[in-house]
C-alpha cells in the first residue's frame, strides 16, 4: 500500500513555530522579512496539505489551536534538525575549501612532490594533504572523490579523466655492481629483458604497467614483487635481482656506483608524467594553482597533448 506523503514547505513549517513564539503573523512575518499576506499564505497552504486547522484567527492576532500546539512541536524538530543539517554541511564545505586534497604515485611523490608543496606553500598556497598510492590507487582516489588533483605514471589514462603533463621520466635496467649483468657491454634485448626474472613493483603502479607495455608480450613471473621503490632498491643492491625502476628513484646510487645501469636494445622505457583529474569537473582555483607549480621547470608550460598511440584520449584541460 503506497502512503500519500505531502511535499511540505520549509518556510511555512518555520513561519508557524514563529507564530507561537511571537503571537502574530505579523511579527513572524517581520522576522522572515517576507510580507504579511505571503506569512498567511504559507500558514494556510501547510493548513491545507495536512488537512487541520493550525490557528485561530478569530481571535485578536493569532492564537495556535490544539491541533496547532502539536504540530508546532514536530515543526520545531524538523526546523531544528534542517538548521543543524545546513550549519554542518556549510562547516564540512568551508573545512574542504581550506584544504587541498591531491594524490601522487610513489615515484612522484618521492622525487618531485616534495620541491612542488614547497614552492605552493612559498607562494602562498592552501595547506595541502597529500594520499601516496600507486598509479591505479591514485586514480581510484579520483573517481571516489577522494582527492581533487592527482598525479600518476601509468602509460594509459583512462577515458574518464583528464590530463595535463607535467614531466618525464625513464625506467632504467639495474643490478648490483656484483651481479654478472653488470659487466654486460651489449645492450639487453627485448626478448631478453621479457624472459628475464625481475625484483619489481606491485601490480597497479605505474612502473610495471609501463615496463609490460613497453615490452609488449607477455613477461616472466617476478622473480620479487615489491610495494616500494626502496625495497626494491635494497633487493636490488644485495646482488640478488635485477630490476626496472625509475631514473629518479635511482639517480643516487648510480651517480656513487652502489647500483650500475645495464643499457638497454630494442625497448624504449621513457613515459610521462601526468596531472589527471575527473573528467567534467572544473579544477578549483587551488588545485588550478598547484598545476602551475608542477609544471616542468625547464622550458615552456606543458601544452595538451595529441593522443599518443598506446595513450587513452585526452580532453582539454578545465582549470579555472
Amino acid at each position: 500500500m503506497t502512503v500519500h506523503r505531502p511535499s511540505l514547505d520549509l518556510e511555512a513549517l518555520r513561519v508557524l513555530t514563529l507564530v507561537a513564539d511571537l503571537g502574530s503573523i505579523s511579527a513572524a512575518a517581520r522576522a522572515e522579512q517576507i510580507s504579511q499576506p505571503s506569512a498567511s499564505k504559507r500558514i494556510q497552504g501547510l493548513e491545507h496539505q495536512l488537512g487541520l486547522e493550525l490557528l485561530d484567527r478569530r481571535t485578536r492576532g493569532a492564537t495556535l489551536t490544539a491541533h496547532g500546539r502539536l504540530v508546532t512541536g514536530w515543526c520545531r524538530a524538523v526546523v531544528d534538525a534542517t538548521d543543524s543539517l545546513v550549519t554542518g554541511s556549510q562547516a564540512l564545505s568551508a573545512r574542504a575549501a581550506e584544504q587541498l586534497s591531491i594524490g601522487a604515485s610513489q615515484t612522484i611523490a618521492e622525487y618531485l612532490a616534495p620541491s612542488w608543496l614547497g614552492e605552493f606553500r612559498r607562494r602562498g598556497g592552501k595547506p595541502v594533504q597529500l594520499r601516496v598510492a600507486n598509479s591505479q590507487g591514485v586514480i581510484a582516489a579520483l573517481r571516489a572523490r577522494e582527492i581533487e588533483l592527482g598525479f600518476v605514471e601509468t602509460p594509459i589514462i583512462p577515458t574518464d579523466l583528464l590530463s595535463r603533463q607535467v614531466g618525464t621520466d625513464r625506467l632504467v635496467l639495474v643490478v648490483s655492481p656484483d651481479h654478472p649483468l653488470a659487466r654486460r657491454r651489449e645492450p639487453v634485448s627485448r626478448d631478453e629483458l621479457a624472459a628475464m626474472p625481475l625484483a619489481t613493483r606491485e601490480d597497479g603502479s605505474g612502473t610495471r604497467d609501463t615496463l609490460q607495455v613497453a615490452v609488449g608480450q607477455v613477461m616472466a613471473a617476478p622473480a620479487v614483487e615489491l610495494d616500494s621503490n626502496a625495497a626494491v632498491k635494497v633487493l636490488v643492491s644485495s646482488g640478488s635481482y635485477p630490476a626496472v625502476i625509475s631514473e629518479l628513484a635511482v639517480a643516487n646510487e648510480l651517480r656513487d656506483g652502489r647500483l650500475v645501469e645495464v643499457p638497454l636494445g630494442d625497448v624504449d622505457l621513457s613515459r610521462s608524467l601526468d596531472a589527471v583529474w575527473r573528467r567534467g569537473t572544473r579544477l578549483r582555483a587551488a588545485a588550478s594553482h598547484f598545476l602551475l607549480t608542477a609544471r616542468p621547470s625547464a622550458g615552456p608550460a606543458p601544452t595538451r597533448r595529441p593522443t599518443a598511440p598506446r595513450r587513452a584520449a585526452r580532453g582539454p584541460g578545465q582549470a579555472s
